[in-house]
């Protein structure tokens, strides 16, 4: 399994990000998706989650109205639309495979005050 994310980058408060999480060596449409996040210092905590027909999401409190998930299961894809970006939204960005060990190298999001 492989995950790739892309889409990160400097913003400042206020702005936008669009994050990409392109998979591979699974069939994808048969696993939830989720993104999680980690700032330096802390551990790596939940953002969303997404399920494999895309029809049920859940959020993480701090980014509730402001996240949005979503997935493309025609080209392996989950995605995670980002507005109102805060600085303490700072951290590297990771997608994962609901319930199992697969991880990408994560990509970075920093937010300018």
């Amino acid at each position: 399994v492989q995950l790739v994310e892309s889409g990160g980058g400097l913003v400042q408060a206020g702005g936008s990000l669009r994050l990409s999480c392109a998979a591979s060596g699974l069939t994808f449409s048969n696993f939830d998706m989720s993104w999680f996040r980690q700032a330096p210092g802390n551990e790596r905590e939940f953002v969303a989650r997404i399920t494999e027909n895309g029809l049920s999401t859940w959020y993480a409190d701090s980014v509730k109205g402001r996240f949005t998930i979503s997935r493309d299961n025609a080209w392996n894809t989950v995605y995670l639309q980002m507005k109102n970006l805060k600085p303490e939204d700072t951290a590297v960005y990771y997608c994962n495979v609901h319930n199992l060990d697969y991880w990408g190298q994560g990509t970075q999001v920093t937010v300018s005050s």
